[in-house]
């Protein structure tokens, strides 16, 4: 029988409204791949739009329980890191995948920060910067456009785009250092909506798309980069990959919007998971 896949998953966790590692921890599991959690910060709900939250640091906890998992000779097929709780996490991140590195794993990286042409409210201009040279040490990264222009210090610019300005757009964020790039949030015309995806060793470039809906949900972003994951680590290539986070993406999408659930509480990915699992070939 073949080994289990095993991921690591660097993000905070909310304890309401589905983001992050409440979205990741049962996606990637769902698809057959144990997953290891590393929580950088935890809430009592996300940030997106809702006030009085509680916000617990976990900064300090990092490299300690880096060593522990080190000491027990663990090891993973990949490494994905999402939101980080304050600039100085950035650094100890980057030192994780160091020591984690091996020949063949994956290291992910979505440099969440930003949406809608603007950073979240706990970043700084600094920490956006950070972020790029965090980007450096991945193998894949999955920007939104808004933080693609961070990350390349440009300024935001709003769809509907061109092919040949998304590809260059793809491009210079390889040249930031990963191999491969996905860039979500991409639509030429109003009817479409989907990602970008770029893989610099063979210069190949890919697109999904599925029908746009209206709204704006949040965790999408996690629930896209858990699927994209769960899709490479089964084995699927990059753009199949992207097409099945699409699909699940939207299909989570579509559901939360037929009923009517407030956008802040995260989309229903849960019951989309069965699809999921059959575009994977793990169920009939």
């Amino acid at each position: 029988m073949e080994r289990q896949k095993r991921v690591a998953a660097i993000h905070d966790i909310s304890g309401f409204g589905k983001c992050s590692l409440t979205v990741a921890l049962p996606i990637i599991s769902a698809a057959g791949i144990e997953t290891s959690v590393m929580p950088t910060a935890v809430l009592s709900t996300h940030t997106g739009g809702f006030t009085g939250f509680t916000y617990r640091d976990l900064t300090e906890d990092l490299p300690p329980f880096a060593a522990h998992w080190k000491n027990l000779g663990l090891q993973f097929d990949a490494l994905y890191s999402g939101f980080l709780g304050s600039f100085e996490q950035i650094d100890i991140v980057e030192d994780i995948f160091r020591q984690f590195r091996t020949e063949d794993n994956l290291i992910m990286v979505d440099p969440v920060m930003a949406d809608n042409g603007e950073l979240y409210s706990i970043y700084t201009p600094e920490m956006a910067k950070g972020m790029a040279r965090l980007c450096k040490s991945a193998d894949l990264i999955v920007p939104n456009l808004t933080e693609a222009a961070f990350l390349l210090e440009r300024e935001y610019q709003e769809g509907p785009y061109e092919k040949q300005e998304i590809e260059e757009l793809l491009k210079a964020l390889a040249a930031l250092g990963p191999k491969k790039v996905v860039l979500t949030g991409v639509w030429f015309d109003e009817s479409q909506l989907g990602s970008a995806g770029y893989d610099s060793t063979t210069g190949e470039i890919s697109y999904a798309f599925s029908e746009r809906i209206e709204g704006s949900y949040h965790g999408t972003g996690d629930v896209y980069g858990s699927a994209l994951l769960a899709g490479l680590l089964n084995g699927l290539g990059l753009q199949k990959s992207m097409q099945l986070a699409v699909d699940f993406t939207c299909g989570a999408i579509r559901r939360t919007k037929a009923a009517g659930t407030d956008i802040r509480f995260g989309v229903n990915f849960e019951m989309e998971i069965p699809a999921l699992l059959k575009n994977l070939g793990l169920v009939k």
